[in-house]
């Protein structure tokens, strides 16, 4: 059998993390204490090198460790080293952090935005809707007598094609037409543009 090569500095002589580890899944409390000690400046540098903050660091260390030992039973050899899976929930939860800070940062600045846009105006609105009335009765006035009569019919009663030509007695094709021209000049009364 071959000795595993080491690149960089040489691993230590430290405690043996998977045999720990696998300690702390049966509850062993000194166990974690020995665990703690070997990974706790790791985890903190890890999450210092995303977070960049000491308070939250410190906070995101103190999580990861605790949930190394709520969820020591989860961790499988064979997927990597102890310090690994341990280094990958502390990178983990930082980023989580750094996005749970980022998503915050923009709930505020949305909120804060919101508080800035002037209330609904209700009297503005009711001005202008008054006007517009006003403006669409004077363009009303301008179309002949059958014209309004149809679009008054069919746009304020909501009586369709037919039932206005029933109302008025006209043939279908004539309200149709009645009712174009009344409206194209509605429109160019009311200064629309198609």
């Amino acid at each position: 059998m071959r000795e595993a090569v080491h690149i960089g500095r040489k691993p230590s002589s430290g405690p043996d993390l998977q045999q720990l580890l696998h300690e702390v899944a049966l509850g062993d409390q000194e166990a974690f204490a020995a665990v703690y000690d070997a990974v706790a400046g790791s985890v903190l540098g890890v999450a210092r090198a995303v977070l960049r903050d000491q308070a939250q660091s410190e906070e995101v260390a103190q999580d990861v460790l605790v949930e190394v030992w709520r969820t020591a039973p989860r961790y499988r050899p064979d997927r990597g080293s102890a310090l690994n899976w341990i280094l990958t929930l502390a990178h983990r939860r930082a980023v989580d952090r750094v996005r749970s800070v980022e998503a915050a940062a923009a709930r505020d600045t949305k909120a804060a935005l919101l508080e800035r846009t002037p209330e609904y105006d209700e009297v503005t609105e009711q001005v202008e809707t008054r006007l517009e009335q006003q403006q669409v009765r004077r363009c009303l006035r301008t179309l002949t007598e059958l014209q309004r009569q149809s679009v008054t019919l069919a746009y304020y009663r909501g009586l369709t094609y037919r039932e206005v030509a029933e109302a008025l007695a006209l043939p279908l094709g004539t309200v149709k037409t009645r009712l174009r021209d009344g409206l194209i000049r509605l429109r160019d009364c009311l200064g629309v543009t198609a």
